[in-house]
Order: structure tokens, then C-alpha cells, then sequence
């Protein structure tokens, strides 16, 4: 399947991390890789899973995720940013939830990267992995950022 370059521009890496969660719950391939880089130097690490490089393959990820046609509910917390003119970097725990299932016991702690490209803000990595010891979203649910870089 031939890999289209995606007319949507996300003005700030919040907006381009909005529409991979909004991508991820709805299950929405298109979305999904609109947020991505069009670079095959972008890598998905899903949890458990070995590290999956390049546009087509981060593509073809996706897309087996979403043939499970599971309904996934998402409850961010304890975010930590990091950001400056080019690079954003994004630290949080995902609380999720399996609709008609209900909570995944432990949270996953997700970092995702985005670049300033010509065409806005796009991810090039989401690296997930399960939380030990993880905080509850109740105990603590700050946004600490990171204003200047040096």
C-alpha cells in the first residue's frame, strides 16, 4: 500500500499527541499516520515488542493493532515535557481502558518525540512499555515543562 503524505498540519507537538490518542481510541489507520513523520528513519516500540522501523513497517503495526477492532479508552497522566524549537520530547503514564473490559491493571509509561518539519509537528518515536510501580492519576496529575533549551 502506497504511504500518502498527509495535509494536516499540527501547529504545536500537543495538537500532533491529541491526534494520536484521538487516532489510537478510534482506530483510525489515516489519522494514526498523519501525526507520523514521512521518514523512514521513525521507530514504534509497542509494549512488549521489539522496536519496528521505517514509514511502511510503523504503517503495517498500526494497522494489525486496529484489526483487533478492540475499543480503547485512554487516560493520560503525569506528563513530563521537554521541548524546544525543532524537538519535543513527551514522558506519560497511559491509563487504559478496554472498553467492555475495563482497566489494563498496569499503566504503560510512553515516551513520544516529535520534530518540527515543514509540514508542522510529527512524531518520529513512540517507545511504550509497561509502568512498575507507576503513580495513580489521582496522587498525581502535573504537567511539568520544560520552557528553554540551552
Amino acid at each position: 500500500m502506497p504511504t500518502t503524505v498527509s495535509k494536516t498540519i499540527y501547529s504545536t507537538p500537543q495538537e500532533a499527541e491529541q491526534a494520536f490518542y484521538d487516532a489510537f481510541h478510534k482506530g483510525d489507520l489515516e489519522t494514526m499516520m498523519s501525526v507520523w513523520a514521512d521518514d523512514d528513519d521513525i521507530y514504534c516500540i509497542h509494549p512488549g515488542g521489539p522496536r519496528i522501523a521505517g514509514l511502511e513497517n510503523v504503517r503495517q503495526s498500526w494497522m494489525k493493532l486496529f484489526t483487533n477492532n478492540q475499543s480503547l479508552s485512554f487516560q493520560l497522566h503525569s506528563q513530563h515535557v521537554f521541548q524546544g524549537p525543532m524537538l519535543a520530547v513527551h514522558s506519560v503514564y497511559e491509563q487504559i481502558t478496554v472498553l467492555g473490559q475495563g482497566p489494563v491493571r498496569s499503566a504503560i509509561l510512553a515516551t513520544n518525540m516529535y520534530v518540527r518539519t515543514e509540514r508542522g509537528w510529527r512524531m518520529a518515536v513512540h517507545h511504550a512499555s509497561p509502568a512498575p510501580n507507576a503513580p495513580s492519576p489521582a496522587t498525581e496529575n502535573t504537567t511539568k515543562e520544560s520552557k528553554t533549551l540551552h
